[in-house]
């Protein structure tokens, strides 16, 4: 269940769209926030509260990388591995994060510290191989770069 300031968040929010379905995002990312990630369960949840269908919610957490439908590390490191990263490098970072993390592709290492994913392009073609954690864009990457950006999150 959301919290109460959450129920009433949506609550405004529904004043100002002109149909649940487009409270579809905002909605989602409120559950995210609240919860962590969104599992079945919330989807349901959230289905039910916006009278929208179930096919409908998971389509769009699917969809977007932005959403999370298991729990993900406390460090979500998300690799561009789209044209210009690519030819510029991203496959050997790619290697170099699962071997120095312990996880593949897809993964969360065991702890929960870390989540290795890979995204289409993030917007950062002239300063590929690139990477964000959270919200913070990582660009211009080595092997040497990543080691050092990895170190000071540890």
């Amino acid at each position: 269940m959301f919290t109460e300031e959450n129920l009433k968040k949506i609550e405004e929010l529904k004043k100002k769209y002109p149909t649940t379905q487009a409270l579809v995002l905002p909605v989602l990312w409120m559950a995210q926030e609240q919860f962590g990630h969104i599992s079945n369960d919330t989807m349901k949840y959230v289905a039910q509260l916006l009278n929208v269908p179930y096919g409908h919610i998971l389509g769009v957490v699917t969809f977007y990388t932005m959403y999370h439908s298991k729990p993900i590390g406390k460090h979500h490191i998300e690799v561009c591995t789209n044209v210009s990263c690519m030819l510029r490098g991203s496959a050997k970072i790619v290697e170099h994060l699962e071997h120095r993390l312990g996880v593949e592709i897809g993964q969360t290492s065991p702890d929960m510290k870390w989540t290795l994913s890979e995204v289409e392009c993030m917007g950062s073609c002239g300063t590929a191989p690139m990477f964000a954690i959270g919200e913070e864009y990582y660009e211009n990457l080595s092997t040497e770069k990543v080691d050092k950006i990895l170190s000071e999150l540890t």
